[in-house]
């Protein structure tokens, strides 16, 4: 019989990957709090053998329920660029007429009554870290704070269902649709965008840090925009706050030291996160915000990950994430010595892509100004990513902010 090293070694990346799926019906028919991935990783670490381990893992799932959109993803206040009210009847919210669907997630759905955004929270119960009450008195005190570039919360009403609903600017644009219209084939996104939409994004992130609030959900469709371009940063907000962390309002759910681990969306998740660090801190939102900033160089997620309601979608995000960057070492991420599923040891090790961050962004039309904050941002190491408030002094977000940019560092889209 092969050792335990041996066995070890011939485990196949896709075969973990099936038994992370058998494992996530096990986790959510029994409510455990550890999740499919740190149960197959337990199994890894503890089998003596590759019986032991297909035992553990081989265990009998519960009857398939459809997949459900990712209870970390919100629907987005402007989900797309077109700015003409629907000519059909709508329907009645409060005192709001003609009001029409635009989209909807786990808690909620969006409706647009002209120049308002609705956000009707249909499910009554909250389910964490989704918690609109919450999300509301977060809002309403960066409001009376005059937080920078955050999406203004209007009010709040109850509709005739008794159902909370929260009232917001309309916008007719996000980065997401912004990068999904303009032409793929020009990378990357053109400096007179880049500029005012992450000067716009880093002086939000910038406030929430400093008061201790986490945003958790950083994603292009969460960076709403005015349309047409171009537009200044001032006019640029950042939504989707419905599993924010705030340092006091979230404690009686989430301790500082014990945070939800099941955040943020799809390829813009921190490594963190996905490695059990229930402590983590604004790196999580300053990793998405680096990752948004690649693609809009790019023009194409930096990273590869599977729909979020499928639970291996983290393995996948994982081996992309060490193909792009290289495996992490104790001495490359030593503040994951110690945790709980610990990055080290159990993947194939990888180089990451050849030539570093110049392999990995556009040769042509990204300046080495931007080229660094990505570089400073996507990191393992979460204390050593550039802060928002660091990210404002980078010469590629200097100059005319509020103006658009100059144009240089890339052709206009079309």
């Amino acid at each position: 019989m092969a050792d335990a090293a041996d066995w070890r070694a011939s485990l196949t990346a896709t075969e973990r990957y099936d038994n992370i799926q058998k494992l996530a019906g096990l986790a959510a028919a029994a409510g455990l709090t550890k999740s499919a991935f740190e149960l197959e990783s337990e199994a890894y670490n503890t089998a003596s053998s590759r019986e032991e381990y297909d035992a553990t893992c081989n265990v009998p799932a519960p009857a398939a329920e459809p997949p459900i959109p990712s209870p970390t993803s919100s629907p987005s206040l402007a989900p797309d660029s077109n700015n003409q009210e629907p000519s059909s009847p709508g329907v009645t919210i409060g005192p709001y007429h003609n009001c029409h669907y635009i989209a909807s997630g786990v808690t909620a759905a969006v409706y647009r009554a002209q120049t308002r955004a609705l956000k009707v929270i249909v499910e009554t119960h909250n389910i964490e870290p989704h918690n609109p009450h919450r999300e509301a008195k977060i809002l309403s005190l960066l409001r009376a704070a005059h937080a920078p570039n955050i999406i203004a919360l209007l009010s709040t009403f109850h509709d005739r269902e008794q159902r909370l609903v929260l009232v917001f600017p309309y916008q007719p644009l996000t980065l997401a649709s912004l990068l999904d219209q303009t032409n793929p084939n020009t990378s990357p996104l053109p400096l007179s965008l880049l500029r005012p939409i992450f000067t716009a994004l880093f002086r939000a992130l910038h406030h929430l840090h400093t008061a201790g609030i986490l945003h958790r959900d950083i994603k292009p469709s969460a960076i709403l925009l005015p349309s047409p371009p171009p537009f200044p940063a001032s006019s640029i907000t950042l939504a989707d706050f419905g599993t924010a962390h705030h340092p006091t309002l979230s404690l009686p759910s989430e301790p500082l030291s014990q945070k939800i681990l099941d955040i943020g969306t799809g390829p813009y998740r921190a490594p963190e996160t996905l490695f059990g660090n229930r402590a983590y801190g604004p790196g999580v939102d300053l990793w998405a915000a680096g990752t948004v900033l690649a693609e809009c160089l790019l023009r194409k997620p930096l990273f590869d990950s599977r729909p979020a309601h499928e639970d291996g979608n983290q393995l996948g995000l994982v081996l992309s994430i060490f193909q792009t960057l290289g495996t992490p070492s104790e001495e490359t991420w030593p503040e994951a010595v110690g945790w709980r599923t610990p990055p080290f040891g159990m993947y194939r090790v990888f180089e990451g892509r050849e030539g570093g961050w110049r392999g990995i962004l556009p040769q042509s039309g990204v300046d080495e100004g931007w080229r660094g904050l990505v570089e400073g941002l996507v990191r393992f190491e979460s204390g050593e990513r550039v802060t928002a408030g660091q990210a404002l002094e980078f010469p590629c977000l200097k100059g005319d902010g509020d103006g658009g940019g100059d144009g240089e560092g890339g052709e206009e889209s079309s």
